[in-house]
């Protein structure tokens, strides 16, 4: 049984939180593929990994090279799992059909997104019955809180 963690952000945009938990994510050990949206949004998120902070090196690929298997961080628009990945990200409207095959999956959403909300809770009453479900809420200093 996988356990999906729904991340509600409301005070911290996705590009400052995605970076901290992946580096959370290498810190245990993990390997994770991020499922995003769009190419677009791939390669933008891939642009930001690299220079979010002058003092860090998150290593990472974007999907499509012949070393994606070597990948510690892969972002890709595809639901296979190339660098076996014990953790998967869904952001940018990218949702979860099962837990199946992670030790952990983690949804981001935005408040500030009416689509990706209604989306969100529709894919956490759907998983909740086979997996190990919580939803995390950002208070106004950023931080999480467990709700449910």
């Amino acid at each position: 049984m996988a356990e999906i963690l729904f991340y509600h952000l409301e005070t911290r945009p996705l590009e400052a939180v995605v970076p901290l938990l992946l580096e959370k994510t290498l810190e245990r050990g993990w390997r994770a593929v991020v499922e995003v949206g769009s190419r677009e949004r791939a390669e933008a998120l891939d642009a930001h990994l690299w220079s979010y902070r002058d003092d860090s090196f998150l290593a990472h690929g974007l999907a499509g090279e012949d070393s994606d298997a070597d990948q510690p961080v892969l972002l890709t628009t595809e639901t296979h799992n190339p660098n076996g990945a014990n953790v998967r990200f869904f952001v940018d409207g990218a949702l979860p059909q099962s837990g199946e095959g992670y030790q952990r999956i983690v949804v981001l959403f935005s408040a500030h997104d009416p689509d990706a909300m209604a989306a969100a809770r529709l894919a956490y009453r759907n998983l909740r019955a086979a997996n190990d479900v919580t939803y995390w809420q950002q208070d106004p200093t950023g931080r999480w809180i467990k709700k449910a």
